[in-house]
């Protein structure tokens, strides 16, 4: 049996770091960060002539209806290039989550948009208490006619300053699974977006507050708590992917400056402990990569395996990434410490990847959980 990449998957994955390269520098990179709303519009646009935003959208509704492992070539390129923009939220959770749980009518007013970059989305979980359960949720969606009536602030939401819409996860009633899923549009009435300072500039989060907002009943999406814990491993999985392409280009980053700062007359890469530093970081990478492949492998094709192998992934992906990002940033001395080194591009988003969509500690409790202990 061959568990490794096919060929079409083998071909995005260069063909996208060959892209990234040219069209996303870390100058580029520097420039959004500076910007008033983090959003790459030329890239973007550029993206979507490639039709990477319709990956996961199904071919009825304009996309190329991939599954997740093909789109996690994609994010691990994304990654490594430390690309800023709402991709992993609009192009893949937000789109991925809308297929699955929409109507046709939910479906055809924002998957076509979606594919082809005209409309951007976002997913919405986190409150002010910060778990990811249904139990934390607060925001409540109560029948208002023929449609919901919701109200309740969601923390961290990512370019809900640049997005259309929001998928929001509200309480539908008092039981503990009591949960349902909205598309709501960012202009209705009563929705209010203010952005938060963040540690990672090229991922931009804000906080929704929602004030007796009127969605029709179109706008909510079938599956209930199900669906979120859904959106929770894929979102554990497109994050743990981003973290991979990270931690290998921060490790890329640590050997390529080893070779040419010398000290004592001779290359720091020739010093014995900036070795085990590096081999320690090639170490943890190669068996989380096949961890990640299969976790994503099973998105689509192992359903009841699923869960457990994204939360395994996200856990282990996301120690691996923060602590390779601190041993390259060591690696480089103090230049590393510095706003004038890249490094710290790197530094920075394994720090937001390690806590967005579940801490390592959150999913290892999920990992006991599934297995039963």
């Amino acid at each position: 049996m061959d568990f490794g990449l096919s060929e079409e998957q083998q071909q995005l994955k260069e063909s996208a770091r060959g892209f990234l390269a040219k069209e996303c520098p870390t100058t580029l990179v520097r420039r959004i960060m500076a910007s008033d709303d983090g959003m790459p519009r030329e890239l973007w646009a550029a993206m979507a002539k490639l039709c990477w935003h319709g990956l996961v959208v199904p071919e009825k509704f304009g996309g190329a209806g991939l599954t997740m492992l093909d789109v996690a070539m994609l994010l691990e390129e994304l990654g490594f290039a430390n690309t800023p923009g709402p991709f992993l939220f609009s192009s893949v959770l937000a789109a991925k989550i809308l297929a699955e749980g929409g109507s046709d009518d939910l479906s055809s007013k924002w998957l076509p948009k979606l594919a082809n970059g005209a409309a951007i989305g976002t997913v919405a979980i986190v409150e002010q208490g910060g778990g990811l359960g249904a139990s934390d949720i607060a925001a409540t969606a109560r029948k208002d006619g023929a449609g919901w009536k919701l109200n309740g602030a969601k923390w961290f939401v990512p370019y809900a300053n640049v997005a259309d819409f929001i998928v929001i996860a509200a309480k539908t009633g008092a039981g503990s699974d009591d949960v349902a899923l909205f598309a709501v549009e960012t202009r209705a009435q009563g929705v209010s977006v203010a952005e938060l300072k963040n540690l990672d500039l090229t991922r931009r989060v804000s906080v929704v507050e929602l004030r007796d907002v009127v969605v029709p009943a179109a706008a909510g999406l079938a599956g209930g708590a199900g669906l979120l814990r859904r959106l929770i491993d894929l979102g554990a999985v497109a994050v743990a992917a981003d973290s991979l392409g990270g931690a290998e280009r921060a490790l890329e980053m640590a050997v390529e400056y080893s070779k040419v700062r010398e000290q004592f007359g001779k290359p720091i890469g020739s010093f014995q402990a900036l070795k085990h530093a590096a081999a320690e970081i090639v170490a943890d990478l190669e068996p989380a990569r096949a961890l990640l492949w299969y976790a994503a492998h099973a998105q689509d094709a192992l359903p009841d395996a699923a869960p457990r192998a994204a939360a395994m992934a996200k856990a282990r992906l996301s120690d691996i990434y923060s602590r390779a990002s601190d041993r390259a940033v060591l690696m480089h001395g103090g230049i590393g410490f510095t706003w004038e080194h890249d490094i710290h591009l790197w530094f920075k988003r394994a720090r937001f990847n390690e806590s967005y969509f579940g801490s390592p500690v959150f999913h290892r409790d999920r990992v006991a959980t599934l297995s039963g202990y």
